[in-house]
């Protein structure tokens, strides 16, 4: 049986797992990061995270894969950029070899996780899959033929970043009227406490007590008490979920969407009305292989997961 490590990193800490080939986890261990430690000796840690798991396991792990934040040259192994923690042209895949002695493959974080689900979680059923994770934006990672699409140098994939509302609601990216700025959770959260404003006697004061204790939960949980502003927030970010749903659909006709992230709790309440909108507009709708949009399964362990897949693919 051949062995492989699959980690998580991210700007706060990394989790990695020792797994077997068939996906059963060994042993898993975690390491805090921090911007303030710096390149070297954040590759230190995750070189000796590595370690850790293959000396508690007793195991000889044949790769190491990793899905880091930032755009990121798989091919190269290098995070080309990462505003977070300052990095630039960051040979992380080779610096990690060299610590580790391992051979190791490097993914954009939300494309690894896009993987995890595709091989051992919502999508295993499915061809080609998108994967939308809706927190405080929208990160996205497309499998096109059991492989993470990428694009040109890493820069690919970034759905949170297609513009739906031309002339829109500014983003951090720079444009106006992104995915992400109508229907990311932090999207949500903003058009709730809109709404309240707007309808004092909404059942949404009732539910929050507060403008600032609005989350995710609060229009969701408000419209299935009947609420009328609450329902109308919901239906309106319906409305834009399906719409970048579409565009991706569209252009990449995937078997499989999953949904992943905090609002993807919200299950049938959302999906069915999703699938309806969806189902209503696509440009091709092939009946025999209908688009399937489901939950994703795996939460917060989809990185480790897809680090593992990355890392036994041949």
């Amino acid at each position: 049986m051949k062995y492989y490590i699959g980690m998580d990193f991210g700007g706060m800490s990394a989790k990695a797992g020792l797994f077997s080939a068939d996906g059963k986890l060994v042993c898993k261990d975690s390491v805090k990061t921090s911007k303030e430690d710096g390149y070297s000796l954040t590759v230190d840690k995750l070189a000796e995270l590595a370690q850790v798991l293959i000396r508690r396991s007793g195991k000889r792990a044949e790769c190491l894969g990793i899905g880091s934040p930032g755009v990121i040259d798989g091919s190269a192994g290098v995070v080309v950029r990462w505003g977070n923690f300052d990095w630039k042209d960051a040979p992380l895949a080779a610096d990690l070899a060299k610590r580790t002695g391992l051979p190791v493959k490097l993914a954009n974080d939300a494309n690894v996780a896009a993987l995890g689900e595709a091989k051992f979680g919502a999508g295993k059923k499915y061809g080609d899959s998108v994967l939308l994770t809706l927190g405080t934006g929208i990160g996205s990672g497309i499998i096109l033929g059991g492989k993470i699409f990428e694009g040109f140098c890493g820069g690919g994939a970034e759905a949170g970043h297609m513009v739906i509302e031309a002339g829109g609601i500014p983003c951090s990216c720079g444009r106006r009227g992104c995915f992400e700025q109508y229907a990311s959770a932090t999207a949500l959260i903003r058009d709730t406490k809109r709404a309240m404003f707007e309808y004092k006697d909404s059942l949404l004061w009732s539910l929050a007590g507060e403008p600032e204790n609005v989350s995710g939960k609060t229009a969701f949980e408000a419209a299935r008490g009947g609420d009328a502003a609450a329902q109308k927030v919901v239906k309106n970010y319906i409305m834009y979920l399906g719409e970048g749903i579409l565009n991706l659909v569209n252009i990449f006709r995937p078997e499989a969407i999953m949904i992943g992230g905090g609002i993807s709790n919200e299950g049938e309440y959302l999906l069915q009305p999703l699938r309806k909108y969806v189902s209503e507009r696509l440009y091709v709708d092939c009946e025999r292989i209908p688009l399937v949009i489901v939950r994703a399964t795996l939460g917060s362990d989809a990185g480790m997961v897809g680090a593992l897949a990355l890392a036994a693919d041949k």
